[in-house]
């Protein structure tokens, strides 16, 4: 389990008249991915503990068992500085309306300072009611296609605390998983490309002259895009061995002439 940073303490998560013990285990999962512990319930319809929010957490246990019942929401989330509303609903409130990254920029910049945090969630079937928003510091709306605005419970707290977590995340855009190889080297990269430009040159392939530079280029430059692992260069250079010398030759055109010959054809 990674632990809780001190510098940027994540929110609690407060759900509010939560129905469904299925649901409260969902967003105890979803909490365990992004490194949330602190979960209050206010009023949990079927009581709590609950063994259905354990069945389906996964294994997410420690959330579960760290878990806090409030009967009002306003207990729940007293020593809150910062708290956001979950909720897709209009309100006749003057309330700002963040998505999910600007509320998780918030929610870090404000934990830094080493404060305490909040996500506040509505029940399964009516969401918020003005009362518990009007605790809040601001919504998160998450925008979806206008034509379906629903999501359920599990699924607006997985983006919350995905959203939460990146925002901390020094995770690369983009990476290439070699396994145990290492990238190839200019050397070993000029060494394919000395050989493949050779035996094409003598197969006819590099032709006109006046094209040859710039076809040479574009051809290496397909192979630095591919960004070629060490084992990848001798494979590719064992490839070119075996299409030059042809060792098989031979077999094939017996094979060829074989089957020719039980088609009756000469």
């Amino acid at each position: 389990m990674t632990p809780i940073s001190k510098e940027f303490p994540p929110p609690a998560v407060v759900l509010v008249d939560p129905q469904l013990g299925d649901n409260i285990g969902a967003v105890a999962r979803a909490m365990a991915n992004f490194g949330l512990e602190d979960l209050r319930l206010v009023r949990p319809r079927d009581g709590w503990p609950n063994s259905r929010a354990y069945a389906v957490s996964s294994g997410a246990t420690w959330v579960l068992d760290g878990v806090r019942v409030f009967q009002t929401t306003a207990e729940a989330v007293a020593d809150l500085t910062l708290l956001i509303a979950t909720t897709a609903r209009d309100r006749e409130m003057a309330k700002e309306v963040l998505v999910p990254a600007e509320a998780a920029a918030r929610l870090r910049e404000r934990a830094a300072t080493g404060a305490r945090t909040g996500l506040m969630f509505g029940s399964e079937r009516a969401g918020l009611v003005n009362e518990d928003v009007v605790l809040a510091d601001a919504v998160l709306t998450i925008p979806t296609d206008e034509r379906f605005t629903s999501i359920n419970l599990g699924q607006a707290a997985l983006l919350a605390f995905y959203e939460w977590h990146k925002a901390g995340d020094a995770t690369p855009a983009a990476s290439l998983d070699l396994g145990r190889f290492d990238l190839a080297t200019k050397e070993e990269l000029i060494g394919f490309f000395d050989q493949i430009e050779r035996e094409l040159d003598e197969a006819g392939f590099l032709f006109p002259p006046a094209k040859v530079p710039a076809m040479i280029r574009n051809m290496r430059n397909i192979w630095h895009r591919a960004q070629l692992s060490e084992q990848d260069v001798r494979t590719m250079r064992g490839i070119v061995t075996a299409l030059v010398h042809r060792p098989h030759a031979k077999r094939n055109a017996e094979r060829d002439a074989a089957a020719l010959a039980a088609k009756g054809e000469p």
